[in-house]
């Protein structure tokens, strides 16, 4: 019986279906374990998470069965590995998890509560394995349930009934503001129900739109909270536990790390979640419009935190309704960032639309058409960019107007990735104000105030035609995102939102306006997830949609 057991908690960023860049993570981390007993990986690490249907290829399953292989060669000597991978036991595909030692696959638990909501679609994908009993390690029985098995009672109840002595839970966690503490409270709920001292393994990194935060843990069997590993970058922890006076297992003090503010944790994950779309997809850089608005600057800004000014670069294309200040506010913005901002009018363009049009337009007066001429033409001039140098195209729309169908198809929507999609423009505000009051670990972005004060306090608008703003088309933001987040996040009934001070009329208004837009945003470029209901996978609602608010 052994009396001690150091754990490396290893907060990895993989690749999804990288296979031979995971194992090369995954054995840097091992490297950096300091003779760890074991070194502990998140969920799905060898494939990435999450693999979606690219997993069902038989292909790719022996492809990871091989790599597998190599992993487990490498332990002959050293620290052992607990890795997640997909794996095919008894003709059925599992989220698992592998001990691998002794240069071996020495046991394997597959995941039982498989999650299917949200983002989440594992059941379509995976067989649900069965309630798992401990794994035997060097004289210890670690419980392993794997991320979603410890969002309910069943699992850890099991190990600790077939003799479990910690709890070891490797997880693919992604981001969303709040989350944080839920975890917490979670993982105080399975120490209470077991008895036992629990370890939380999260992975960090962007994979599409879902961004993962790491901000592994240890909480003793107490609730104390012994080790907390840093949000937001890759890093090796080590938990070092011994047995107690009771018979029973506790960790001791050892690294705590800040947990960030709110909004420093979501302005990270923008810029997390962007510098990994970009880079993993292996673009050489972001090209975005800077229209002299507090959206373009703030998603410029993230850009540049996120890949450095080198790799940004912005255009201004005016026309004839843009205004001075906006040339003069675009320009101040590129200039304290460091970044390219190139001139291009849209004034030809608009033009030569205006008499490829006139004969059948002719009679008719200018409205909404002829603004979206102008959107799409910046749209034009982007991807045109984007094609000739290989940047590719940030579009720089919010929550707010992606909810309310204000946004154009085929003009501000377009683009690779959407930046600011879950961010509602309250939030833009507010995250505009921190980020010019700080500069976040790991920026590549200048220090000092990055946006014009202007920027931030002048009324935001599309400028499409004479004296427009945008408050004057949507409403004051601070009702309407306030009532978006009502009947999005919560999905709360119009007498409910009524009930805390707006009317009748501004919520079905509203009510009406997102419904309306849901055709636009199933063509809307992908965008990092912060809330619990972003769109896209989190909220999936039909177009043909005839149900109306109750009266």
């Amino acid at each position: 019986m052994t009396d001690s057991l150091t754990l490396a908690l290893a907060q990895i960023n993989p690749t999804v279906c990288d296979l031979a860049g995971n194992l090369a993570r995954i054995r840097a981390a091992r490297a950096k374990a300091g003779g760890a007993d074991l070194v502990v990986c998140p969920e799905l690490v060898v494939s990435g998470y999450p693999p979606e249907d690219l997993v069902l290829k038989p292909a790719f399953q022996q492809a990871v069965e091989t790599a597998v292989g190599e992993l487990a060669a490498d332990t002959k000597t050293g620290s052992a590995l607990l890795v997640g991978t997909p794996w095919i036991k008894d003709g059925k595909l599992h989220n698992a998890v592998l001990l691998l030692e002794g240069g071996a696959i020495a046991a394997a638990r597959f995941k039982h509560d498989l999650p299917n909501y949200g983002v989440f679609d594992e059941k379509r994908v995976f067989a649900a394995g069965p309630l798992p009993g401990p794994i035997p390690f060097r004289g210890v029985r670690l419980g392993v349930p794997i991320c979603e098995d410890i969002w309910t009672p069943e699992v850890p109840e099991c190990l600790v009934e077939s003799g479990a002595e910690i709890l070891v839970v490797p997880n693919g966690s992604p981001f969303e503001t709040d989350k944080a503490d839920e975890r917490i409270n979670l993982a105080v709920a399975r120490v209470s129900e077991t008895g036992l001292p629990l370890v939380y393994v999260n992975q960090v990194g962007g994979q599409d739109e879902l961004v993962f935060d790491g901000a592994s843990f240890v909480l003793n069997a107490d609730h104390g909270l012994a080790i907390q590993a840093p949000s937001w970058e890759e890093a090796v922890t080590l938990a070092r536990f011994a047995r107690n006076g009771n018979g029973g297992w506790s960790c001791a003090a050892g690294e705590i790390a800040r947990p960030p503010e709110a909004l420093e944790a979501t302005y990270r994950a923008l810029v997390l979640g962007l510098g990994d779309y970009v880079n993993k997809n292996r673009f050489p850089g972001v090209i975005l419009g800077l229209s002299g608005g507090i959206d373009s600057a703030l998603t410029a800004a993230i850009a540049v935190d996120a890949l450095g000014p080198a790799a940004v670069r912005a255009v201004m294309m005016p026309s004839p309704y843009t205004s001075r200040d906006s040339l003069d506010d675009a320009a101040d913005v590129a200039k304290r960032l460091g970044i390219r901002l190139d001139n291009v009018s849209i004034e030809p363009a608009m033009r030569a639309f205006k008499e490829m049009l006139r004969d059948v337009f002719a009679g008719t007066n200018e409205d909404v058409a002829e603004e979206n001429i102008q959107s799409r033409a910046r749209g034009l001039a982007l991807m045109a960019l984007s094609n000739k140098f290989g940047h590719m195209v940030v579009s720089t729309g919010n929550k707010s107007e992606m909810s309310a169908g204000y946004a154009t198809l085929y003009g501000d929507m377009c683009g690779g990735f959407a930046v600011l999609k879950d961010v509602y423009k309250t939030t833009v505000f507010e995250l505009c104000r921190w980020r010019n009051a700080h500069r976040p670990k790991g920026s590549r972005g200048p220090t000092g105030p990055v946006m014009p004060e202007r920027v931030i306090t002048k009324p935001p608008t599309a400028e499409l035609k004479p004296d427009q703003t945008d408050e004057a088309s949507l409403g004051p933001y601070k009702v309407l995102d306030d009532v978006l987040h009502c009947l999005i996040e919560k999905e709360m009934p119009v007498a409910d939102i009524v009930a805390r001070g707006h009317s009748e009329a501004a919520v079905n208004r509203i009510w009406r306006m997102l419904d309306l837009a849901e055709y636009k945003r199933r063509q809307a470029p992908p965008g990092v997830k912060i809330t619990r209901r972003a769109f896209g996978r989190d909220r999936r609602y039909p177009i043909t949609n005839g149900f109306r608010a109750p009266k």
